[in-house]
C-alpha cells in the first residue's frame, strides 16, 4: 500500500536538501512500516514508505528504470490488479523486468504509454513518475479515489504526498486553515480538489497532473457517463454477479496473510463468500479466510435504535460466517477504550482533518489495530450502498424532493459543528452553490423519466462525494495501522454498469440494493440476504456519553476552541442526562472534541 511524497521544482536543486525529503518521507512511516527510501535528482526529490504485500523482497522504491543513470523514477501508493497482464504485454512489446512487484510494471508501463498509463491500469493507486529526460512531473490517482493523493505549490513547482501532513514537513508550506477550509470541513458536501488546508488540494479521482517548465495541467482521464443499458432484469442481475466476483477475484492476490470485513449486512457477506470460494479453489476445499467484526461489551444489553441503525450486527456476522465457513472473530472494545485521550489522537493525527464521526472513529482504528496483529491485507464492502441504492435517500421521498445533498436530511444540521455565527461562513450559501454545481457535472441520457433524472443525480453525488468521505476514512484509519485495505466494489466496470442501468432495475424487488441481492442469492443466509440496511455501530453506554461531556467540557476549556464554536447549540447537548443523548448531539460533542485535538496536533494557522 504504502505512502508517497515529493516535490519538483525549476528554481533549486533538490540534490541539497536531502534532510527535507527525509523528513516528509519520515511523517507516512505508519503507512509503510516495513521500509522506507528517498531518491534526489536536480530538479527533484522523491520520497518513499513502503507496506511490503506483493514481491516482499523486489518491489523496493522509489524505482528507477535503470540503475546507473535513471531516465524515470517512480513512488507509488496501491495494488494494480491486472498487473499481470500488463507484464505479458509489455515483455511482448520488448520490456524486461527485474522483480515480481505492480510496481515495476506501472514505471514500464509509464515507459510505454507516458501519461496515458492511467487507461492501462485496474486498481486502486497514487503514484508520481519524475521523468528526468523531459523535466516532467505526472501525478496520477486512481477513478474512484480510493487512495489518497495531496498537492501544493512550492517556489518553482509543486509538492505532493499520501497525506497533508507530510506537506507540512516541506518548509515552504504552513498548514493554515482559513474561511474556506473551514467550509469545506463543516458543510459536508465533500468537495473534491479543495480541503481544509488552504493551499493544499487534492488530485481528483480519475485525474492526473502534470508539472514541467510550462506551468500545470489537470485533467480527468475517467469520470462516470450516463450510458444506455440494454440487458433484461436476468441479464443484468446475471452481469452484477460476474462483474462483483471478477472484481473480488482480481483483489486475493498477496505475499502476506489476507482477511474479510465481515459485519454481517449483505454487502460484507456476499463479498467474503465469494472471496473464500475463490481461496479454496484457489489453495484446497479446507481452506478458510479469516473474516473480523467490531462489536462493544455493552452493544447486547445497551443498544437502541437510531437514525442509522435498526440492530445489533454481532449474530448476523456469526451467522454469516459460520454459513460461509470462515474462520471467524468478533474484536469486542470496551466503550471505556474509545474515550482513551491517546486513542483520540492518533486518530485525529491520521486524519489531518477535524472533521470525523467521533467513536465509530476510534472503534474503527483499534480494530484494524487488532486485525493487524494476524493480517496485513482486508477487504472491505465500503461502496456498496452507492453502486446498488442502498441509503434511505434513494427512496425518501423527502430526500428525493429536496434542492439540496441528501445526506444532510439524514444526519442533520444537529450532527454538523456548531460553528460560531460571528464568524459569518455563510454555510448555507456554499452549500446552495455547491450544489448547483454538482448537479451541473451529472450525465443524462435523452428521454430519461423526471423519476430516473432525479435517481441519476442521487447516485452521482453519492458515488462523487458521499463515498469520497469513506473511503477517506477507511484509509487514514487503516494505514495508520500499517493495514492495506481493499475495496472491490469500487471496481470501475463494476460502478459503470450500474450507473448506467435504469432505477427500476435497481429496485425491482420495492426494496433496497436489489440486483446485489438477487446477484448473492446462495452466498448468504437468508437472514442476512433480506437484512435492512444498518449503519457501522456505535457505542451506547451512558458511560461514553458521560465521557464524552467531561472530554468536551474540556476542550471547551480552551479559547481558541470557544471562539469557533457555538456554545449556545452545545451547552443544552452537555447537560442532556447521559442516558438520554441523542445520536446527533452526541456527535455535536464529538466534533468539539476533535476539533480541540486537531488544533492541540496541527497547530494550524487560523486565518479567519
Amino acid at each position: 500500500m504504502c505512502g508517497i511524497t515529493g516535490w519538483a521544482s525549476f528554481h533549486q536543486d533538490a540534490r541539497t536538501q536531502a534532510p527535507v525529503i527525509e523528513a516528509m518521507t519520515a511523517t507516512l512511516a505508519p503507512r509503510g512500516p516495513d521500509a522506507g527510501g528517498v531518491w534526489l535528482g536536480e530538479h527533484a526529490a522523491i520520497g518513499h514508505r513502503r507496506l511490503a504485500v506483493i514481491d516482499l523482497a523486489g518491489g523496493a522504491q522509489p524505482m528507477t528504470d535503470r540503475p546507473d543513470v535513471p531516465a524515470t523514477v517512480l513512488t507509488y501508493s496501491g495494488e494494480v490488479y491486472n498487473h499481470h497482464e500488463l507484464r505479458a504485454e509489455l515483455r511482448g512489446r520488448g520490456h524486461e523486468f527485474r522483480t515480481r512487484s505492480d510496481t515495476e510494471v506501472v514505471l514500464r508501463a509509464y515507459a510505454e504509454w507516458g501519461e496515458a498509463v492511467a487507461d492501462h491500469l485496474d486498481g486502486m493507486f497514487a503514484f508520481a513518475v519524475w521523468d528526468e529526460r523531459a523535466s516532467r512531473l505526472l501525478l496520477v490517482r486512481d477513478r474512484l479515489g480510493v487512495k489518497p493523493l495531496f498537492w501544493a505549490h512550492v517556489d518553482g513547482g509543486l509538492a505532493f504526498a499520501s497525506e497533508p501532513k507530510a506537506l507540512f514537513a516541506h518548509p515552504e508550506i504552513r498548514p493554515r486553515v482559513d474561511a474556506d477550509g473551514l467550509r469545506e470541513a463543516y458543510s459536508l458536501l465533500f468537495n473534491t480538489g479543495p480541503t481544509v488546508w488552504s493551499g493544499v488540494r487534492e488530485v481528483e479521482p480519475g485525474g492526473l497532473l502534470v508539472l514541467d517548465r510550462d506551468g500545470i495541467r489537470e485533467r480527468r482521464y475517467w469520470q462516470l457517463e450516463a450510458g444506455p443499458h440494454t440487458d433484461d432484469q436476468e441479464e443484468t442481475v446475471a452481469r452484477v454477479h460476474h462483474l462483483v466476483s471478477t472484481a473480488a477475484r482480481s483483489q486475493l492476490e498477496a505475499d502476506v496473510p489476507l482477511c474479510s470485513l465481515l459485519s454481517g449486512g449483505i454487502d460484507s457477506t456476499v463479498l467474503t463468500a465469494l472471496l473464500a470460494d475463490e481461496l479454496r479453489t484457489r489453495e484446497n476445499p479446507d481452506a478458510r479466510i479469516r473474516s473480523y467484526a467490531v462489536d462493544y461489551s455493552d452493544q447486547a444489553e445497551q443498544f437502541t435504535g437510531d437514525v442509522l441503525r435498526t440492530g445489533h450486527d454481532t449474530p448476523y456476522a456469526t451467522e454469516a460466517g459460520a454459513f460461509i465457513g470462515t474462520d471467524h472473530s468478533t474484536v469486542v472494545l470496551d466503550p471505556h477504550a474509545l474515550l482513551d485521550p491517546e486513542h483520540r489522537k492518533a486518530v485525529v493525527a491520521a486524519r489531518d482533518s477535524p472533521i470525523g464521526v467521533g467513536d465509530m472513529d476510534t472503534s474503527l482504528y483499534l480494530l484494524f489495530g487488532e486485525i493487524r496483529k494476524h493480517s496485513a491485507v482486508a477487504l472491505s464492502g465500503e461502496a456498496a450502498d452507492e453502486v446498488f441504492g442502498g441509503y434511505p435517500w434513494f427512496r425518501n421521498p423527502k430526500a428525493l424532493a429536496a434542492p439540496t445533498f441528501p445526506w444532510l436530511l439524514v444526519t442533520g444540521d444537529e450532527a454538523a459543528m456548531p460553528l460560531n455565527p460571528e464568524l459569518d461562513l455563510r454555510i448555507g450559501e456554499f452549500r446552495d452553490d455547491t450544489y448547483r454545481d454538482a448537479l451541473a457535472a451529472v450525465p443524462h441520457l435523452d428521454g430519461e423519466t423526471p423519476a430516473e433524472h432525479r435517481q441519476r443525480e442521487m447516485q452521482h453525488l453519492s458515488l462523487t462525494r458521499w463515498l469520497r468521505q469513506l473511503l477517506h476514512r477507511k484509509d487514514r484509519l487503516s494505514m495508520a495501522q500499517g493495514l492495506e485495505v481493499r475495496v472491490p466494489y469500487c471496481d470501475h466496470r463494476l460502478v459503470q454498469y450500474a450507473f448506467a442501468t435504469p432505477w427500476a432495475l435497481k429496485s425491482f424487488d420495492g426494496r433496497e440494493k436489489s440486483l446485489l441481492r438477487a446477484a448473492g442469492t446462495g452466498l448468504a443466509p437468508d437472514s442476512v440476504l433480506h437484512r435492512p440496511k444498518n449503519h457501522y455501530p456505535a457505542t451506547h453506554h451512558p458511560d461514553y456519553n458521560r465521557g464524552l461531556q467531561g472530554l468536551a467540557r474540556d476542550a471547551l476549556a480552551d479559547e481558541t476552541v470557544r471562539s469557533l464554536a457555538d456554545e449556545t447549540l452545545i451547552k443544552p447537548c452537555l447537560d442532556t442526562a447521559p442516558d438520554q443523548l441523542q445520536w446527533g448531539h452526541r456527535l455535536r460533542l464529538e466534533r468539539v472534541v476533535d476539533l480541540a485535538l486537531w488544533l492541540d496536533h496541527h497547530q494550524p494557522d487560523l486565518a479567519l
